[in-house]
């Protein structure tokens, strides 16, 4: 008999699509991946070159369960120098990737029927998360023409006696939007603990981004190198809590993970030393790509009420297309051979929507709005 549990995880729709791209591409077909949030740009080659070292000098062993006290201290100075917090280096746990720090946190903070609030839509993976440790996650339905942002009055009817975290995303995904300082204070002072996902931090073209760290101690940050560096595939994340979970936090990393990569975590001592430039550069090409697709998405009929300014993403309302996004992402693979995201995976409130990534060539993502305005206009939609 399959555990419920595993049989409560929902599919993450944004691989469901990759996956079919990939089977068409073998069969031949020319895809256009608009659907992936993973950077198109060659890892930061003093990243590469870490890496190498790190393999001439042996770091090939078990590191601190922790992590490398040097990546952690290196954490901290990133912290100081770009929000102005001060955090310990025996705040941080360095984990594989950010996804292995979400179940982390959620495992020491929940018990069984605690509550989490999350914005609808919100990173696909979030509710998987939350009910795999037995909590349950609480939607708060966030609109297109507030830019997807929480409305403080939304939170506050969903909090219960029950309710242990409100989770934020900013620059979100899939929306790309950023919450401001002032409902981040106001959402800080709500609940008992903050869960912020700030792995597209530094990927912000308009605006600033803030650390729900500047403005309360009791949050749990989520981070890691895959985006801003180009680093997806070398699985690489950490953790910032408060100290008294930091012992319970390690224990169930002894157990359940061990340790991060060796190797990997000289580079990311390297990444966040050495490579500004190389992020500088990157972020510069996405900013050019992000106002392409915004006015290329407009042109063609998508709905995009406030523009996105963070992260790499564009979710744009189709609902004059289509009531179902599923349906209708996969029609437009298989006719139009462009891989988008469906709404849906990001909660019922991302129905009617598709997210589009820009994490791909200008030329690229040109041919592929191109591929999209053609099948809109002379392909029957069969959705």
């Amino acid at each position: 008999m399959i555990a419920k549990r595993a049989k409560q995880v929902t599919p993450f729709l944004a691989m469901d699509v990759m996956e079919r791209a990939q089977a068409m591409e073998l069969a031949g077909t020319n895809i256009i991946h608009l659907e992936v949030g993973e950077p198109d740009f060659d890892t930061p080659e003093c990243v590469k070159e870490a890496v190498r070292k790190a393999l001439d000098m042996g770091e090939t062993h078990y590191t601190h369960s922790l992590g490398k006290l040097e990546l952690r201290e290196a954490i901290c100075r990133h912290y100081s120098e770009k929000y102005g917090v001060s955090i310990s280096p025996d705040q941080i746990v360095v984990t594989s990737g950010t996804s292995p720090a979400m179940l982390l946190i959620f495992a020491a903070i929940l018990d069984r029927n605690d509550e989490v609030i999350i914005s609808d839509p919100h990173y696909s993976c979030y509710p998987n998360f939350i009910r795999f440790v037995d909590g349950v996650p609480v939607n708060v339905l966030v609109s297109e023409e507030d830019g997807f942002q929480y409305r403080l009055e939304a939170i506050k009817r969903k909090i219960t006696g029950k309710t242990k975290a409100i989770v934020i995303n900013s620059p979100s995904n899939p929306t790309g939007n950023l919450l401001s300082e002032q409902l981040m204070r106001s959402i800080a002072e709500l609940s008992p603990y903050i869960v912020s996902d700030e792995i597209y931090h530094g990927l912000v073209y308009e605006g600033k981004e803030h650390s729900i760290l500047e403005f309360t101690d009791n949050a749990f940050v989520l981070n890691g190198f895959s985006k801003l560096y180009a680093m997806t595939g070398l699985r690489l994340g950490y953790l910032i809590a408060p100290k008294p979970f930091i012992r319970p936090i390690q224990s169930l990393q002894q157990n359940l993970l061990i340790s991060a990569n060796s190797v990997i975590q000289m580079a990311g001592i390297a990444a966040l030393e050495q490579a500004a430039e190389d992020v500088a550069r990157m972020k510069n090409v996405y900013n050019e790509r992000r106002k392409y697709m915004v006015k290329r998405l407009r042109e063609i009929g998508f709905g995009i009420t406030i523009e996105p300014t963070g992260a790499f993403y564009v979710f744009a309302n189709a609902k004059h297309l289509s009531k179902d996004s599923y349906k209708l992402a996969f029609d437009i693979l298989e006719k139009a051979h462009v891989g988008v995201t469906p709404g849906i995976d990001f909660g019922s409130n991302g129905e009617g929507y598709l997210r589009f990534s820009y994490a791909n060539s200008i030329d690229n993502i040109r041919e592929g709005l191109n591929r999209i305005d053609n099948y809109i206009h002379n392909t029957r939609l069969d959705t």
